[in-house]
């Protein structure tokens, strides 16, 4: 790992960033900025320009353009899995940089930001490089004198929004199997971690890897997605953040031309700790770093814990003792285990469904507060929660907190086990601790949730699919799956 690049951050930040749209930086034409502030202090740190809906048209009108002048979508399938490995490349090259810009805006540790977020954003590239030339269409065994055969097209405009607590690594998650099919895309970045992708893009611009137009950047707050999404002119949304937002998102696609919509949305994640688990040590550790990693602002994070009363005080207690030891800091500093919540409304947020905690009765193992020792108290840090003894119909068991707080419930036979996990209108992960083979498939089978992980929580990898059931999304991240939500199918048939 490569230390992180401050003084080059710095001087990267002074001047105010524009917005991208057909190969070249704009100022946009609202005239308004938005500022960038640290959540590690409370201080700006930079700004860039807010996008008009006039901007957007701008900016859909140059995808449409690149798409319908067919210089990206006929280029040679080979010629663009090179450049999407180029992408890559120039991500790995600057892995220090994009990473510093990372922690700097989104508040998560520097070593969190270069070793998962920007590094998997080189792997996506690296991978849908891969599916250019390998993804493909069928022969049907039609009836009669017919031959029929199955194409698969390119979408055509993609509007990719992208949230604040992975942004490059969802940026990459978006862009890459879009473009690996041929597609021209508006990516916006949430207004409160932009900095990645500007970086991004001009990266991908300065070494010249795409034709103006086949990517453009948009900039701004949420508004300015509902821009993109309701624009008659976009093909396709895929949109990752909370399932309020993405409701929306469905409307705004009903009303204007029923564009296809993807969703990765919220979660309030199960994850069982059975009393024979294989090493409840293990399931221990597990539990706590699923959550607690990446300040858990992470959709898929196991932030209901069920666990059986043979081992619940042991496994509150070890819990416990593991977030008394979580040192709050610094993102910068190697010694930090958790950096600041992303912004101070986001804290708030998560301060008050602490607090509805405490009321509704459930019992603060650990933590439970702010973290305001030394320069802490400058900066938006949430001590590492425990609530144990907690019912399933309290606050933070239903709703998502999207922070460090862990909901701890016991259970007695595994069908309250079941009951109570797939009790919630979110259905994004779901995780089992057992030695029992049998009830491991049939506990799985049972979990309704779009992926479950036995004695291993948050097993990910670009090559299986991700996304989630009931309000926790629509649609398939990940893998070959994604690439079916940016192509269409078309039937042709051949009469002889």
């Amino acid at each position: 790992m490569r230390a992180p690049k401050l003084e080059w951050a710095n001087g990267w930040l002074k001047e105010t960033k524009k917005l991208y749209v057909n190969g070249e930086w704009i100022a946009g034409s609202s005239g308004t900025t938005i500022d960038t502030v640290s959540p590690a202090s409370g201080n700006k740190i930079g700004s860039f320009t807010g996008a008009s809906k006039e901007d957007v048209d701008a900016a859909v009108r140059a995808a449409r353009a690149a798409f319908e002048g067919g210089e990206w979508r006929e280029m040679s399938r080979k010629e663009r899995g090179r450049r999407l490995h180029r992408i890559a490349q120039l991500i790995r090259e600057h892995q220090d940089e994009l990473a510093t810009l990372e922690s700097m805006d989104n508040g998560k540790l520097y070593k969190e930001a270069y070793n998962d977020d920007v590094a998997e954003a080189a792997d996506f590239f690296e991978y849908y490089a891969g599916w250019t030339d390998k993804y493909y269409g069928e022969v049907n065994p039609v009836e009669g004198d017919f031959t029929s055969l199955t194409t698969r097209d390119p979408v055509g405009v993609c509007g990719l929004i992208v949230p604040w607590n992975f942004p490059i690594d969802m940026a990459a998650m978006k862009l890459a199997p879009a473009l690996s099919m041929g597609n021209t895309a508006v990516l916006k970045p949430s207004s409160v971690t932009s900095l990645s992708a500007i970086r991004l893009f001009e990266l991908i611009h300065d070494a010249g890897v795409l034709p103006p137009g086949v990517i453009n950047l948009i900039l701004g707050e949420g508004r300015t997605g509902s821009f993109i999404s309701s624009h008659g002119d976009v093909d396709k949304v895929s949109f990752t953040g909370s399932t309020q937002v993405g409701k929306k998102l469905v409307h705004d696609s009903a009303d204007s031309n029923l564009k296809a919509v993807t969703l990765e949305l919220g979660g309030k994640s199960p994850n069982i700790i059975f009393a024979d688990a294989p090493n409840l040590d293990a399931a221990i550790e597990r539990s706590f770093y699923g959550l607690f990693t990446h300040k858990a602002e992470k959709c898929s994070a196991p932030t209901r814990l069920l666990v059986q009363r043979p081992v619940y005080d042991r496994v509150v207690e070890e819990l416990a003792k593991y977030a008394d030891g979580y040192k709050c800091g610094d993102p910068f500093d190697p010694a930090s285990d958790q950096g600041p919540q992303v912004s101070q409304a986001h804290m708030e947020s998560i301060l008050r469904y602490i607090e509805s905690g405490k009321e509704q009765g459930a019992r603060v193992a650990a933590g439970g507060y702010r973290d305001t020792e030394g320069t802490n108290a400058e900066g938006y840090y949430v001590r590492p929660t425990i609530f144990a003894d907690v019912t399933n119909d309290m606050k933070i068991a239903q709703e998502e907190i999207f922070g460090p707080v862990l909901c701890v419930i016991p259970f007695d036979t595994e069908e309250e086990a079941v009951r109570i996990a797939n009790d919630t209108i979110y259905g994004l992960a779901a995780g089992l601790w057992t030695n029992d083979v049998a009830r491991a498939h049939r506990v799985a089978k049972r979990l309704d949730a779009g992926q479950v992980f036995v004695n291993r929580y948050g097993c990910y990898d670009i090559a299986s699919p991700f996304g989630g059931f009931k309000q926790s999304g629509w649609g398939k991240e990940y893998a070959i799956h994604s690439l079916a939500s940016y192509t269409k199918m078309k039937a042709i048939w051949i009469a002889h």
